[in-house]
C-alpha cells in the first residue's frame, strides 16, 4: 500500500510539473509573436490639395493602321492634346482615384504624292495619287476635337503622386470642331516649284469626317512624365465615305498641378 501511494504521488507531481512547463511555453510563444503593423487611417490625411495631374499636355506619333495602298501616309504624323482635369481620390483607398476633365485634341496626318480632296462632291473621300502630275510637296490633313477624358488612376505615392509611380486606364469622347487640308510648295512632276516655295493652300470641310469619336486610353510613368497611348474605337471617316480607319496614337504626357 505504501508503494502504491508513492506511485500515485509521483504521477500527480509529474502532471503538475508538465502543466507548468506547457503554460510557461504558451506564454513565451505569445511574447515572441511579432506585433501587428497598425492600419493607416486615410480619413485623417487631407488629400484635397495634392498635386495629381490636374493639367496634362500630350505630344506624339499618330498612325492609320490597315489602310489601302492608295492612302499613302508618311512622315511624322503627330498629335497635340491639352486637358484640365479634376482628381477624385477613393476615400477607402487613395492609391486609386478618378480623373475627369475637358480639353482639346488635335491630329495632323501627313501624306506623300497624295491629294485628299475634302471639297469633293463625290460620296466617298478621294485619296488621289498625284506623283506623276503637279502636286504639293508637303500635304497634311488636320482635325481638332473638343474632348472629355475619364481615367481610373493608380498612384504608388498617394500623398505626393508627382514623386512616384503612376498609371491610368480610361476613355475619352470628342466632338469635331475643325477639319482641313494644308498643302505647301506646289511642284511639277519633276519636283520643280511652280510658285514660291512658301506657297500654301488650305481647304476646309467636315463633311467626310466622323463628327464624334470615342477612344480608349492608357498612361504609365513616374512623376510628371508618362508614356501614353490611345486607340480610336469609332471610325475616323463617316460610314460609307471611305476605308475603315481607327487611328492609334503613342506619345508623352507632361502633367502637373
Amino acid at each position: 500500500m505504501k508503494k502504491f501511494s508513492l506511485f500515485v504521488l509521483f504521477i500527480v507531481v509529474s502532471v503538475i510539473a508538465k502543466s507548468q512547463v506547457d503554460t510557461t511555453g504558451a506564454v513565451n510563444n505569445t511574447q515572441q509573436a511579432p506585433p501587428q503593423k497598425p492600419k493607416k487611417d486615410w480619413s485623417k490625411i487631407d488629400l484635397s490639395t495634392r498635386a495629381n495631374d490636374h493639367f496634362m499636355m500630350q505630344f506624339g506619333y499618330d498612325m492609320w493602321p490597315s489602310v489601302p495602298d492608295s492612302v499613302n501616309t508618311s512622315g511624322f504624323s503627330r498629335h497635340f492634346n491639352m486637358y484640365i482635369m479634376l482628381d477624385l481620390p477613393f476615400k477607402t483607398s487613395p492609391h486609386f482615384s478618378v480623373g475627369i476633365g475637358a480639353g482639346l485634341g488635335t491630329s495632323n496626318i501627313f501624306f506623300t504624292d497624295t491629294y485628299v480632296n475634302l471639297k469633293s462632291l463625290t460620296r466617298t473621300l478621294p485619296f488621289t495619287d498625284v506623283a506623276k502630275q503637279d502636286h504639293f510637296d508637303k500635304f497634311k490633313l488636320s482635325t481638332g476635337f473638343i474632348e472629355a477624358p475619364l481615367e481610373l488612376r493608380y498612384s504608388g505615392n498617394p500623398v505626393q503622386p508627382d514623386k512616384g509611380f503612376k498609371m491610368s486606364l480610361g476613355i475619352k469622347g470628342g466632338l469635331l470642331i475643325t477639319a482641313h487640308t494644308k498643302g505647301k510648295n506646289y511642284i511639277d512632276s519633276s519636283g520643280q516649284s511652280l510658285y514660291d516655295k512658301n506657297y500654301i493652300q488650305k481647304e476646309s470641310d467636315k463633311r467626310f469626317i466622323n463628327s464624334t469619336r470615342i477612344a480608349f486610353t492608357g498612361r504609365v510613368g513616374y512623376g510628371h512624365i508618362s508614356i501614353d497611348a490611345s486607340y480610336q474605337a469609332t471610325e475616323f471617316l463617316k460610314t460609307g465615305t471611305g476605308p475603315a480607319i481607327h487611328p492609334i496614337s503613342i506619345g508623352l504626357t507632361l502633367s502637373g498641378l
